[in-house]
């Protein structure tokens, strides 16, 4: 194995990420230097989300992050060494992705995680589908979250109504991920829509977080006992949006606040990528890829993630 690595790296965010990484070359992480239950890892291939632009470039992300700093949290990767503690993962393939933002992601050739946010790669799911799956698939176990959360729905017999935006592709392909009915955002108003349904919801999710709306009439299409839960957080990562999250969980904890209210933030886990690994043999989930990039196109693929249109994962592949 070589001593050196590359490696996306940025040092200070005045603007967009995608301007303020720069390929550089750097030491491999040495095998000697891991702690309990970390292993070391051979990146193959990274999906993006939302969060690996929004916390780099939001001031809450400055302080949480130590600098310079390489992004990325999800991956699928080899396992080249492992800490005595860890008994399982011997130079075999692997997914997974950080809980917390990480100051050595996964935008590099090499990088150490805990083996507690990974597990084992099946054998008939693609490596790129494994990076695919991780923080989005753990997240919408935990709650529900894009393509990933209409198709666990589906796999648990609820029935689904969801929103997307543009052509009819895309209302065909939620339908085919699973969902019951679909609402075209640019050509009708949801809110609207959902305010005139006789029938009420048990769970009702807001992936976006851009507005109030949803929340604001989810007493009126709730089911007494049911639960908002909030996946997105809007365009920024401030405190702004961080005191609107503990405002409505504090209203939520009395009962006249309305409706229960669950922020996700999940945790990746051995024991959640695995039920994810197995409904994916069993041909119960699968990954959408809406585009691929190689890692000297990471400026282009975070300004396609950025667009917020993707109809799937945005991943990158070493070659």
């Amino acid at each position: 194995m070589a001593d050196t690595m590359k490696m996306g790296q940025y040092a200070k965010v005045k603007g967009n990420i995608e301007d303020a990484i720069h390929m550089v070359t750097g030491p491999i992480p040495a095998a000697s230097s891991l702690t309990k239950d970390q292993i070391l890892v051979r990146v193959l291939t990274v999906a993006l989300n939302p969060a690996d632009y929004k916390l780099p470039e939001s001031y809450v992300g400055s302080l949480l992050i130590r600098q310079p700093a390489i992004p990325g949290f999800d991956h699928c990767s080899r396992v080249v060494a492992a800490h005595p503690s860890v008994t399982t993962f011997k130079n075999q393939l692997v997914f997974g992705g950080f809980s917390r933002a990480p100051p050595n992601g996964t935008l590099a050739e090499y990088t150490v995680i805990s083996a507690s946010e990974c597990a084992a790669l099946p054998d008939d799911v693609d490596p790129e589908h494994g990076a695919a799956a991780a923080t989005a698939g753990t997240t919408a176990l935990h709650g529900g979250i894009g393509s990933w959360g209409l198709q666990f729905a589906n796999a648990m017999g609820a029935r689904v109504v969801t929103s997307c935006s543009g052509s009819g592709s895309a209302v065909d392909m939620c339908k085919e991920l699973g969902a019951d009915e679909v609402f075209d955002y640019r050509q009708t108003d949801v809110i609207a829509g959902l305010k005139s349904r006789i029938v009420s919801f048990g769970l009702v999710v807001d992936n976006a977080g851009n507005s109030s709306d949803l929340y604001d009439i989810s007493p009126m299409i709730l089911k007494p006992g049911g639960t908002f839960v909030q996946v997105g957080i809007g365009s920024n990562v401030d405190l702004g949006s961080n005191a609107m999250t503990v405002k409505r969980s504090l209203l939520a904890s009395f009962p006249v606040g309305g409706c229960k209210y669950y922020f996700v933030n999940a945790k990746n886990s051995t024991e959640s990528l695995e039920q994810i690994a197995q409904w994916m043999t069993e041909g119960k989930a699968k990954a959408v890829i809406d585009s691929k990039f190689t890692f000297a196109k990471v400026p282009q693929a975070f300004q396609k993630l950025r667009t917020g249109h993707a109809k799937g994962k945005i991943v990158m592949a070493h070659i």
